[in-house]
Formats: C-alpha cells, sequence, structure tokens
C-alpha cells in the first residue's frame, strides 16, 4: 500500500496498537512515560511515534482537534495494520459532582457531530470495544487502589484520583456549546463532552478494529469552571495537568494487557 497521505506512514512503520492523543506535544508527554521512543513521522497536526512500554512495542500518533482530524487518523492507521486505538485525552465534565482532574473512561459517545454521520445512520451506536473499555477499567481501578495506598502512607497529590465511567457526548462546535445543550446532555446523564471519541468508535467498528478512551477533566461546563481544549498541557489547571499523567498511565497499561 502507498504511503498514506496525512501521516506519511508505510505498512510496517508503525505496531498494531496505538495512544491517540489530540495534541501533538501530548505525544512526546507519552513518550516520556515509555523506555524508548522514536519519531517515525509528523505532518500538520499528526505525529507518529514508536515506543516501547513495559517491553511491548506500540505506537502514539495525534489526532489533531475534532472529528474531521481523528477520522482521517484511525482511516490512516488501520491501513496500515493497527488494530487498537486508545483515545488519552482531555473533557469538560457534565456533572456537578466530577471534579477538574478527574478522569473518565467512556462507555458510549453521543454523536453531536458531522463526521460519523456520514459514514452511517446517527442511531447507531458510537461504543467503546468491551475488551479495551474493560482493560481501562481494570487499570484505573488498579491506579486507584495504588493512589488510596499512597495517600494512607502520607504522600501528598494522590487523595483525588477519581475515575468515572459512562457515556459522553462528542461535540463539533466547541464555541457554540450552548446553556442549553448542557443542560441537556446534564439531564440525560451524560458525564462530559469532548471532540474526538463518537468518531473514533464508529469508524473502529465499523472497521472490525477495537477502540476505547480515557479523558481527563480540565473543566466543568455545570459549575462554570474553566474548560480547556485538547492542545498544550501548560494550558490545562494545574489538577488536571498532574492527573493526565496518570491517564497516560493507565492508558499505557491497558494497552499491554490487551
Amino acid at each position: 500500500m502507498a504511503t498514506q497521505p496525512h501521516l506519511l506512514v508505510d505498512d510496517g512503520d508503525v505496531t498494531d496498537r496505538v495512544l491517540i492523543p489530540g495534541d501533538p506535544g501530548r505525544v512526546d508527554r507519552i513518550a516520556s512515560h515509555c523506555e524508548e521512543s522514536e519519531t517515525i513521522a509528523e505532518n500538520r497536526e499528526y505525529k507518529v511515534v514508536n515506543a516501547t512500554y513495559e517491553g511491548q512495542e506500540l505506537t502514539i500518533c495525534s489526532t489533531g482537534i475534532g472529528c474531521p482530524s481523528a477520522a482521517i487518523a484511525v482511516e490512516e492507521l488501520a491501513n496500515v495494520g493497527v488494530e487498537t486505538f486508545i483515545r488519552v485525552g482531555t473533557t469538560g465534565a457534565l456533572q456537578s459532582d466530577i471534579e477538574i482532574g478527574d478522569m473518565i473512561v467512556a462507555t458510549g459517545a453521543a454523536k453531536n457531530e458531522g463526521t460519523s454521520k456520514r459514514y452511517e445512520a446517527v442511531e447507531y451506536p458510537a461504543v467503546p470495544d468491551y475488551d479495551v473499555l474493560s482493560a481501562l477499567v481494570d487499570s484505573a481501578e488498579a491506579n486507584e487502589e495504588r493512589a488510596a495506598a499512597r495517600a494512607a502512607d502520607g504522600e501528598s497529590g494522590d487523595a483525588a484520583n477519581r475515575v468515572h465511567v459512562g457515556p459522553i457526548a462528542s461535540d463539533d462546535a466547541y464555541y457554540a456549546e450552548s446553556d442549553a445543550a448542557v443542560d441537556d446532555w446534564e439531564a440525560a446523564g451524560l458525564l462530559s463532552v469532548e471532540m474526538e471519541a463518537a468518531a473514533v468508535f464508529s469508524l473502529a467498528r465499523r472497521k472490525g478494529l477495537r477502540a476505547g478512551a480515557i479523558c481527563t477533566v480540565d473543566g466543568n461546563l455545570v459549575e462554570g469552571t474553566q474548560k480547556g481544549t485538547d492542545t498544550e498541557d501548560d494550558e490545562l489547571p494545574d489538577k488536571a495537568k498532574n492527573n493526565v499523567g496518570r491517564a497516560i498511565d493507565i492508558a499505557l497499561e491497558a494497552a499491554t494487557n490487551l
């Protein structure tokens, strides 16, 4: 197969499992948690790095912001042999009891975006693969147990290490999220809103591949606290910035256990 036109990768360039943050800068942060890493390609919003974590090889690839660019990444990575996708991003909470710095493992994503609708009817569910979802939940629970043990031993910074599991929304229009939309999402019991998961889940399902997502809360829309974007970590609140690292560890652990 020819070189992929946006990611600039060929068959054999990447592994069969990939972590997909939105921000190219976060690719480097994920790679810093690994033993070894090598940049394979870099073009536009896409940065592709191969890495080794606990002796297992995996790939990290940024997707940029939104479902259109995420869909391009999934399509082209699938073309060169990727079978498992784990989104590692940030998200805005939609329930009042979810705090900045908490993490959310998505069990599904409402299609408040246009990309997946070009592939299929809106009634078709945007859901993660069960094995990926289970691996993320298991890794998150183990991470929380370790954090609780550290807090009990008097170590600072680990007490607020909460992980929520449930449905989220994926939305295209970052600056057009109205109060009415937020109220409706809250009433529906959706945990948070981000901009990529619905397309990632839908495309992976259609292709017979596996996908999941874990996101760190960077603001709460219901409470009116800061809501960041999936951009440079320096723009995140400190509490969210710290737990992005924990979300990365959870995702890496899940990826190696699949």
